[in-house]
């Protein structure tokens, strides 16, 4: 209580150097206010740091100010960060516009005050304000920007804040006599220990309160996106009564591409498109392998030969799995079992150059309907449901080819952020030379949708890599699904 002798309102924190005796001192004056000895006022401040990508921009400089100095450059020539985060800002900005496909300076940045107050980590320090504050209280940064500029910085993610609060402390008229010896002040016991148990100490005492102290919040886990949103999928297809199936990834050539009916001098199974495994599988059952070769022999008519369907490989499409479960369905249908509806989403892999739209490794959303009343129409329909489940409203279906289904189709969605309809998917009924060798049935509906594809539209993003990159500020910020 001496420290605390005098006029005026002391702060804790200057009491003292000492971290443990500061905590001390914070827990004499709350004991202080409850004896009615002391008036404690606490004050919570605002702190702010920069985030490793506001680090990086004041490097490199802000994407949108980058955009803004590229007069004339084609909206495809920019980096990732530009077309997603650049071109949004410096249009929001007014400093560009787009025509053709091209950025026209309109107007040149000059001094950016958002990137102005990144530079100035000292003036990102202050109170929280009140109600009725004028401009540059609470929020906002006092004599360098707005609540605008400072919001926009925090919307960004490019400024952390965290929370530090302040202890005033000052003694009542009763705290300064008792501060001058008047009147005698009980000592509290702060822990009770074995000792004070034994000797019997503890008996007539007093015991101090526990005040729990302030934490900064912890970034907590969370899944990833492509994991969160093939969970939506599963319960979408599971809530409308579908079953599912699975595969191994590591698939044999016949399962892979003999059982869909896939000549074995197509061009699809080329080094160039597939990746091939140094080690040869074992094939299905006999009879199995018999019918498939003889659809094969009587359809395409060339010598089927065994040792190229026994090759191994990274499945090329989840459609393989698909063969699998038909092979299945054989001896059920026989024992006078309904239709099967099953679906899969699974990791698939292609032999081609990644780029801005295409991966070498990524995922397939399979399904079929094995019932022999199945017509067209219900594809349509399912496929419509599944995608307005998924919460696109406008679906458009386009006449296709693919080399296992006939009738077949493209399935496309509009896009409202764009204003424009993006493909998604394949579909049509199984052909039945590949259907009736596995399982007797015709007609067999299927589909084989994209995953990153409709997650680019959700997320608003340009280049389908950004899911692998291991980006942790865009992980955290994403927002497809829920944890």
């Amino acid at each position: 209580m001496k420290k605390l002798r005098g006029a005026g309102k002391k702060e804790i924190e200057s009491l003292s150097e000492d971290a443990s005796e500061k905590d001390a001192f914070r827990r004499a004056a709350l004991w202080l206010k409850e004896k009615g000895l002391a008036e404690v006022e606490e004050r919570e401040e605002k702190k702010y740091a920069r985030s490793m990508e506001c680090e990086r921009f004041l490097k490199e400089g802000f994407p949108e100010v980058r955009v803004a100095g590229k007069d004339g450059k084609a909206i495809s020539e920019l980096s990732d960060e530009e077309k997603r985060i650049g071109v949004m800002w410096a249009k929001r900005n007014g400093w560009i516009a787009i025509e053709n496909g091209k950025i026209k300076t309109v107007k040149k940045p000059g001094e950016y005050l958002l990137e102005k107050a990144a530079r100035e980590p000292g003036k990102l320090e202050t109170q929280t304000g009140k109600p009725g504050e004028t401009p540059g209280a609470g929020r906002g940064l006092p004599g360098l920007v707005g609540n605008r500029e400072m919001e926009t910085l925090l919307g960004r993610g490019l400024l952390v804040e965290s929370g530090h609060k302040r202890m005033l402390v000052a003694l009542t008229k009763k705290g300064e006599e008792e501060a001058k010896g008047i009147g005698e002040i009980k000592e509290e016991i702060g822990e009770l220990t074995h000792e004070m148990i034994t000797s019997g100490k503890w008996k007539g005492a007093e015991f101090s309160s526990y005040a729990v102290a302030p934490a900064a919040d912890e970034t907590l886990g969370k899944k990833h996106p492509i994991t969160r949103m093939t969970d939506r999928i599963r319960q979408i297809f599971i809530e409308m009564g579908f079953e599912e199936m699975e595969g191994p990834m590591v698939e044999s050539a016949f399962w892979n591409f003999d059982a869909l009916f896939q000549p074995q001098d197509h061009p699809a199974r080329d080094l160039a498109d597939t990746f091939y495994m140094d080690m040869d599988g074992e094939l299905a059952e006999k009879k199995i392998v018999e019918k498939v070769k003889k659809s094969h022999q009587d359809g395409w008519k060339y010598p089927w030969k065994e040792a190229e369907a026994k090759r191994m490989v990274l499945r090329t499409h989840t459609t393989a799995a698909s063969a699998r479960y038909l092979a299945k369905l054989d001896e059920t249908l026989k024992k006078g079992g309904n239709g099967k509806k099953y679906f899969c989403v699974g990791r698939v892999f292609r032999n081609e150059a990644t780029d801005f739209k295409h991966l070498a490794e990524f995922h397939q959303v399979e399904g079929i309907v094995a019932w022999d009343g199945a017509n067209f129409r219900h594809l349509l329909g399912l496929l419509k449901e599944f995608y307005r489940r998924l919460g696109f409203e406008k679906i458009r279906f386009r006449p296709s080819y693919f080399p296992y289904t006939e009738p077949s189709l493209e399935i496309e969605v509009f896009f409202e952020g764009r204003k424009e309809w993006m493909e998604l998917g394949g579909a049509g009924i199984l052909r039945p030379e590949m259907t009736k060798p596995l399982c007797g049935v015709y007609p067999v509906l299927a589909w084989g949708l994209s995953l990153e594809r409709p997650m680019m539209l959700m997320e608003g993003l340009e280049d389908i890599r950004t899911f692998y990159k291991n980006d942790l500020d865009w992980l955290k910020g994403s927002k497809i699904g829920k944890d």
